[in-house]
Formats: C-alpha cells, structure tokens, sequence
C-alpha cells in the first residue's frame, strides 16, 4: 500500500520551537538545511550600542516556526553555516538591515536573498509596504504590532513578544508563494531578482573605516578641503571611540558638532569649549584630545586634503527633469508599480545633467536591466530629441512617440 504524501501543516498550526540551548538548535538547522528555503527575521537592540545586539533570530519553513534565543545559544555557528549556504533561498521583508547586521556578525552577506517589499513593489502594491499590510491584503490576516517598539533585550520574553516574533514569520513564505506568481504572471520574476541581487552587493555595513568615517557624515558637503581633512581626523576618533567603548556613535558626538568643529578648527581647548555647537560630555571630556586631533589635520600637508565633490557642471533647463519625472510615473501607473522604485529624483537629475554634459549614462542603474526596458530607454530618447512627449486627446494620458524627421532630413547623430 503505497504511502500518500504528507501536505504541509496549515500556517496558522505551525508548532513553534523554542531554542534556547545547543541541541535545539542543531536540530533546527539540521531540518533548515533540508528546505529549498526558509523565512527568517531578526530582533536586535541597537540604540545603546555600537554593535547592534542579536536578540532573536526568527526562521519558519513549511513544517515549522523557530525561535532562537540569541541570550540563551552562545554559540550561533550552526546557523551561520545555514545562512551562508548559497542553495538556501532566504525570505525576509525589508531585508536591507537584517543583511546589514549578519555581514557585521560573519563577515559575508547572506546569498540569496529574496525581499518581499520589493516584490510587492513590483507587483503594484506601493512602494515600502509594510509587512503587517502586506499579510492582511494579501492573506486577509490581521497581525497585532503592539511590540514594535519593544525591549528585546528583556527575559523572560513575554508571551505577546513571543506570538509577535512567531507572527513576523509565520506568513513570509504564503506571502512569497503569492507575489512569486503574481510577479510569475506579469513576467516580472527577473526583475525581482535583478533588485534583489543588487541588495546583496551594496550592502553599506554596519561598521566603517575610521579613516573613511568622514564620509558618512551629514553635512560635510559644505565644508571646504582644509575643514574636511579636520572632519576626517573627529570622523576617525568618534568612529574609534564609538567602537572601543560599543557606544552609539551620536553618543560621542553629532554630526552637526563635527561639522561645526571642523568649520571653526579651534586649536586650542579654550576655543573649542567656546562653541555653541559642543554640547557632548564626550566631547568635554576628551577636549584635549579632539584638539589634537584638529592640529594634527592641519598640519597634514595640503595634497592629502580630501576634496569636496566636483562641482556640477551646467543644469538642466527648467522642467526637464520634471518632464521626465512625468514620463516615469506614467510608465510606472501603466505598469502598476511604485514610480520610486524605477527612479528616483536624484537619478533623473544625475540622468539629465550627464546627458547635457555630454558625459556617458551607460553605468546608471536607469541604463540597466528592466528599468532600461521599461523606462530608461524613453527618458534617454527625449533627452536626444528623438521622441515625443504628449497628451493622447481620448484617453488624456502621456504618450511617448519617436519623432518623425522632416523628408531629406539627415538623421540625428
């Protein structure tokens, strides 16, 4: 008698496992380690901190959710290995900071990925849907998030954190399953992983260079090469500080206080002190050596100053990014997806100034992949004159022509 197989559990009759000790764990990532793919979500703290605290790893599969108590299991290695294995397709939403924060724990973005933010995206429900949105549109689940803001660093975990962490995964994979044939149907599933790819390649990190800190600092843009070799100095100790003592970087100084710093340059304690930007006990505490710090930028020699950014050169006339934004959100309400996630503004801009210039477009993301295909094209073909942009009279939407050349007109070149 030949034995029938065995459906999956229903989502809501998932058991969950809750790991708290070594066993557990092997077991879990031993069962992990046989799916084509699992959900997987994180709670951390990291407002206190330097490094962000791993408080729970969330994973779910189609037989079962799993808790693992990031206090309680010292040894997380098992499930690195998991994670780092490249046959494994790993489900997250809003992936971007989960990503982040295991490159920091083990060096290695975890491959591949799938976000299904930026799938709902492409499947037309807007762009940066929420999870708890996403699951009640498209599962009908109403999802309680009273624990948003809570403090996983407690224990024990309470039973509301518990069923919160459990629900942030529970319907990861259903939701999955639906936008992968949604996006199936609309012949959009490249697409997705074109975006997803481009997510495991840019990840920023969660730590920095302190020689390379500067960089990340809000406001630098206005300061000149003398003031950006200080900032670089206060940029290198803040990041060093932070890190020596795992303490929030704004802990050590804001942004808007090594700017000010290293606009002013003062050269000695007293004039540092003097600055109505110097609010941080850091700061006071270890004055002398900020203004060591100062001192030792300027008198760095002058070659080895960072330069600002190149100063752009013509802008476009008035209304033409403008004429471009419009071609992308007609493309994008056409299409049925979010105009923010085929361009942006600042793309559009970057777009229209290279092109004015003269300068090449080909290493845009605009020039790439889908967006090429479905928008980059059109908005490179009005930038060169070679199409039209107008109002169709009956349906009274943009519409986007090639122009036709006058007979005997030499084309354009």
């Amino acid at each position: 008698m030949s034995s029938r197989p065995r459906k999956n559990p229903p989502v809501d009759d998932l058991p969950v496992v809750y790991v708290d000790n070594a066993e557990a764990l092997i077991n879990v990532c031993g069962h992990l380690a046989t799916t084509r793919r699992f959900a997987l979500d994180t709670e951390f703290v990291g407002e206190r901190t330097y490094y962000p605290k791993l408080e729970v790893i969330q994973v779910a599969s189609r037989e079962q959710v799993a808790l693992i108590d990031c206090r309680a299991v010292e040894d997380l290695g098992p499930f690195f290995e998991v994670l780092a294995n490249r046959r494994i397709q790993k489900i997250l939403h809003a992936a971007q900071q989960d990503v982040e924060l295991f490159e920091s724990l083990t060096g290695e973005v975890p491959r591949p990925v799938i976000d299904t933010q930026v799938a709902s995206a492409l499947a037309g429900y807007g762009a940066q849907v929420g999870y708890a949105q996403l699951a009640e549109r498209i599962l009908g689940v109403t999802l309680e998030k009273s624990e948003t803001l809570s403090d996983w660093s407690r224990r024990p975990l309470s039973k509301a954190q518990l069923a919160y962490a459990v629900d942030d995964v529970r319907y990861l994979l259903p939701l999955y399953e639906d936008l992968r044939a949604r996006l199936t149907e609309l012949e959009r599933w490249d697409w997705l992983k074109e975006e997803c790819a481009g997510i495991e390649t840019v990840s920023r990190g969660l730590t920095v260079a302190p020689e390379e800190a500067y960089l990340r600092v809000r406001g630098r843009g206005s300061l000149r090469p003398r003031a950006l070799a200080v900032l670089r100095e206060l940029a290198a100790w803040r990041e060093s500080a932070a890190r020596e003592r795992n303490k929030p970087r704004v802990s050590i100084a804001r942004d808007e206080a090594l700017v000010e710093i290293a606009r002013r340059s003062p050269t000695s304690v007293s004039s540092l002190r003097g600055l109505r930007a110097v609010r941080s006990r850091e700061v006071e505490r270890h004055a002398a050596e900020v203004v060591d710090r100062v001192n030792a930028a300027l008198a760095g020699p002058r070659e080895e100053w960072p330069q600002p950014p190149p100063v752009q050169g013509p802008t476009p006339a008035p209304g033409v990014v403008e004429l471009l934004q419009a071609v992308v959100r007609e493309q994008a309400d056409e299409h049925s997806i979010a105009a923010s996630i085929l361009a942006t503004q600042a793309e559009l801009q970057q777009l229209a100034s290279r092109h004015l210039q003269g300068n090449g477009v080909d290493d845009l993301r605009l020039m790439h992949g889908w967006r090429r295909a479905l928008v980059g094209g059109d908005l490179l073909a009005v930038l060169e004159g070679t199409a039209s942009v107008s109002v169709d009279p009956s349906t009274q939407r943009l519409r986007i022509r090639p122009r036709r050349r006058p007979a005997g007109a030499p084309p354009s070149t």
